[in-house]
């Protein structure tokens, strides 16, 4: 076995760097730390994205913690994606322990309690600036990947937006999509058609069930009106330091759905917003994603295949992507590969499956002649850990059993009264937390629909109107003669009088009656 002196000269030929960095921690060979072989995290790579990985309880998070701190006072934003909801102390300061405290002094480190610049976010009703987008930023291709539609119903999406534009039918939410959806099935079918072919029901009711699953994950309260903008993610504090941006996210547990189909499309907005950077000296955005199983388990083949191209390329932009996980193997393999930080804290060795993932994730570090990785997987105590990253050549720099330092925010959640103070201060609130309802392709087509309704409705009763004057005007008319003047009438009744008059006294009738007895 190699001695510490082997160990301490490893350390400062492969973790040399020239630009800013900082301390992560110090080496440990069999248990004990190795004095002055300090392990430092250089800034200028980590846009070459990360995985942090370990069982519950083992520090993960303060790892996590700990570098947001760092890249914070570097001037760098940073975004973490808070799951269990016990990010949210890193913007108030810590305080000392006696366990911080032996810890510090076995580092030979000073502890600074320190609060950090911070912003919360939500995606639902809870408290923080919400996020949102609309249906056309994401476009047909995004969409339909996020449904799980084959090419044939992802093809009809693709018309479905051409639709929308040509007749400037703004899609801002799923209600939008499902409107339009139903409006070229059954009214605009015709229409649709005429324009761009024959439109298959069966296609068309597959779509609308995949986006009626996507809303019973609670989507309609992401998609909408006002959309975020990714610049706000990027902001600098007014003493210089990088915004710590916290998406608290506790409630997207049971919709891991609406959760991949967030990050997806901050990722695809981020790459096609932001510019070539080439190599820069430090990172312009870094985003923790924690809880990292959330975000593929439920993620669809072709899902996970936009993802890892946008990973791929998105660190040319100066944006790197960190993986926090319990088990490296959640990580898809063609994206685990393409992570140059590797922080693996303990993990336990319950079951046979257990030991399996242990000696998978042993084999995916490189290959060290002063450890063996595999038992000191499930070795290492709480707030250990084995590093390896890139340094600035691109190099993988020796695997590193370390104890790490804890990071001078505080180790614990916020209270009430604290995040609505800071929530109140924000400046994005009163800019995203607005309720914004713009005329869009829901109202338009309803609009268009009932105005169509009204236009029939006035053609039935002209029509109703007009066969009524018609039978008015063929129906017979009373003939009418001289003998239905009244003055003829009253003439006829005289002359009758008078006749009658002249029989009776013909007859001996008239004048005074005579007794006949």
């Amino acid at each position: 076995m190699a001695t510490p002196q082997q160990l301490l000269d490893a350390i400062k030929a492969g973790y040399s760097f020239k630009g800013e960095s900082v301390k992560l921690g110090v080496a440990m060979l069999d248990g004990n730390l190795v004095d002055g072989a300090d392990v430092f995290l250089p800034l200028k790579t980590l846009n070459r994205h990360g995985l942090i990985a370990g069982a519950t309880g083992t520090g993960k998070t303060k790892t996590l913690q700990l570098i947001s701190e760092f890249l914070s006072d570097s001037s760098v934003p940073v975004l973490l994606l808070d799951i269990k909801g016990d990010l949210s102390g890193i913007a108030a300061k810590g305080s000392n322990n006696p366990i911080l405290d032996e810890r510090c002094k076995l580092l030979n480190i000073t502890y600074q309690p320190e609060a950090f610049p911070a912003g919360f976010f939500t995606l639902s009703d809870n408290k923080g600036v919400r996020l949102r987008a609309t249906v056309s930023e994401f476009g047909p291709i995004l969409i339909s990947k996020i449904l799980g539609l084959n090419d044939t119903q992802g093809g009809l999406v693709s018309i479905i937006f051409k639709y929308a534009d040509d007749n400037k039918l703004p899609l801002l939410n799923l209600q939008d999509f499902i409107r339009v959806l139903q409006y070229v099935s059954n009214e605009g079918k015709a229409d649709m058609q005429k324009m761009y072919g024959n439109i298959s029901s069966t296609s068309t009711g597959t779509i609308l069930r995949k986006v009626v699953e996507l809303q019973q994950q609670g989507a309609d309260i992401f998609f909408g009106e006002p959309s975020f903008e990714v610049d706000d993610l990027m902001r600098i504090s007014d003493d210089g330091r990088g915004i710590i941006n916290v998406l608290r996210v506790t409630d997207m547990q049971d919709r891991p759905k609406l959760f991949s189909t967030f990050m997806l499309q901050m990722l695809a907005e981020l790459y096609a917003t932001c510019p070539e950077e080439g190599d820069l000296d430090k990172p312009k955005l870094v985003i923790f994603i924690d809880e990292a199983h959330l975000l593929f388990n439920e993620a669809s083949s072709a899902l996970l295949q936009q993802l890892e191209t946008v990973i791929k390329l998105i660190r040319s932009k100066g944006v790197g992507i960190f993986f926090c996980t319990q088990n490296p193997q959640d990580v898809p393999a063609s994206i685990l590969s393409q992570l140059g930080l590797k922080v693996q804290h303990a993990l336990r060795a319950f079951t046979a499956a257990d030991r399996k993932t242990i000696k998978q994730a042993a084999e995916n570090f490189p290959e060290t002649e002063f450890y063996k990785t595999e038992n000191l997987l499930t070795q290492m105590g709480i707030g250990e850990a084995l590093v390896t990253f890139l340094n600035e050549k691109g190099i993988p720099t020796p695997l590193v059993h370390t104890m790490l330092c804890p990071p001078r925010s505080r180790m614990d959640v916020l209270i009430d009264s604290e995040l609505d103070s800071i929530i109140s201060k924000s400046k994005l609130v009163a800019k995203y937390n607005r309720v914004v309802d713009s005329e869009s392709a829901y109202e338009i087509l309803n609009a268009k629909l009932q105005h169509a309704a009204d236009q029939t409705q006035q053609i039935q009763q002209q029509q109703v109107q007009q066969k009524q004057a018609q039978l008015t005007q063929t129906k017979p008319q009373k003939e009418t003669s001289i003998f239905d003047n009244p003055a003829v009438k009253q003439m006829e009744r005289t002359a009758a009088s008078v006749i009658t008059r002249s029989l009776l006294g013909a007859l001996g009738l008239g004048g005074r009656s005579k007794r006949l007895w």
